[in-house]
């Protein structure tokens, strides 16, 4: 059986998703970004990167696992689900109790609260029952989308309205709380098998084995996409990093969205075929093809009109973030077309070849980040993110070819 209609109207579901949760995205940024400070943002941005940085170093890879072991979900989502909550209360406390450092290490003691206040966030989701990974196993991306759609609204309108009350960077976490109890609350309505606790130690252990290489992974990708906002953050101050996230977001939203989309929607695809090569490279080459006429016309918009964008979405109080948005765009192309790759290795479960990429991306952004903020400032960081990325571009492709030929 060919998966080529079950690409496109997953394609097509996700696309809705995507582009109805960025068009309420951009109205939130629109009133957030009016209500709140470039400071504000920069606070926020702190407490995500804490929150970021723990959910890597705990990270167990249940979802791939489920994902790839489709056919066992029910005997492994009891077991997987006493492991997400065990792990949600791992990174609450470790949150919590690093709060305080972590605003001494960027000197910015307003953003306690708001560390404080996002613990909470991932012992929350650690009770969302891991079997919601179905709609993707079964490519029921309908489903999907109204699931998601009604978490981020949630999320989004609960941001706002708080905001409009409380001046305060402290709505995004009240938002990304109420997500999170939707998603829980959901995740049981909607989907089956609800998980008990039952619990079982070999599964365990073969949930962590298999996800070993994910955790790595993780945490060097977050060093790869956060090390910039961390150094922005700690050389230049909390308002150079408001300023450097919004341009970050802005361009990297409408533009890897895109290969998100798809991302998404090929790598179950990907499963089910990944034992006939020729198919596999086939679909690859097709989803790279679709992908670069997607985000490239994006990416050149970004980088012709950085200011009237800027203007537009958040107001002439962000414009100082134009010169680094120019940049950001290219480097949003090119990432969206490379992410574009490990669904690939995920599904022939060579999730090694992604921590070696992620690792070599790692380097490069470490060795360039500090002389390059020392001396452009925000833009600078936006062109260590770019050649970063560009230096993974051999070993992408040296993967693929030793993969798919």
């Amino acid at each position: 059986m060919g998966y080529t209609k079950h690409m496109i109207k997953g394609i097509s579901w996700m696309s809705g998703f995507r582009i109805s949760t960025r068009l309420i995205s951009i109205v939130r940024i629109a009133i957030l970004a009016r209500i709140l400070s470039p400071v504000e943002f920069g606070l926020y941005g702190i407490a995500l990167l804490v929150l970021a940085f723990i959910e890597i170093l705990t990270e167990t890879g249940i979802n791939f696992v489920l994902m790839q072991e489709e056919k066992k979900l029910e005997e492994i989502v009891d077991t997987a689900w006493i492991l997400s909550i065990a792990r949600g209360l791992v990174i609450g406390l470790i949150i919590f109790i690093s709060a305080p450092y972590v605003a001494s290490f960027f000197n910015a003691s307003s953003s306690l609260p708001l560390i404080l206040g996002i613990s909470i966030v991932p012992i929350i989701k650690g009770f969302i029952n891991p079997a919601e990974i179905k709609f993707q196993q079964q490519l029921e991306f309908n489903k999907e989308f109204f699931f998601r759609f009604v978490i981020f609204l949630v999320d989004s309108l609960v941001a706002i309205t708080v905001a409009l009350i409380t001046y305060s960077a402290f709505s995004l976490i009240v938002g990304l709380i109420m997500g999170a109890i939707t998603e829980v609350i959901l995740s049981f309505l909607l989907i089956k098998p609800i998980p008990c606790f039952r619990f079982n130690k070999k599964i365990m252990v073969g949930i962590l084995h298999k996800g070993k290489w994910l955790t790595l992974a993780g945490i060097f990708n977050y060093l790869f996409q956060h090390l910039d906002d961390i150094v922005v953050g700690k050389v230049l101050g909390v308002h150079a990093l408001g300023l450097y996230d919004a341009g970050y977001k802005l361009s990297l939203v409408p533009i890897t969205e895109v290969g998100d989309v798809v991302s998404k929607v090929t790598f179950p695809i990907y499963v089910k075929i990944g034992g006939d090569i020729k198919r596999l490279r086939t679909a690859y080459m097709k989803t790279v093809g679709g992908i670069t006429l997607l985000v490239v016309p994006l990416g050149v918009l970004f980088f012709i009109f950085p200011e009237p964008i800027i203007s537009i979405l958040l107001g002439e109080k962000w414009i100082s973030a134009a010169p680094a948005l120019k940049v950001l765009a290219l480097f949003g192309m090119i990432r969206a077309i490379l992410n574009s790759a490990s669904p690939v290795f995920f599904s022939i479960k060579k999730q090694k070849y992604v921590t070696v990429i992620t690792l070599v991306g790692f380097i490069s952004l470490a060795l360039c980040i500090y002389p390059l903020i020392t001396l452009y400032g925000i833009v600078g960081a936006a062109f260590a993110a770019l050649i970063a990325t560009l230096v993974t571009v051999p070993v992408i492709s040296y993967y693929l070819y030793k993969e798919l030929t």
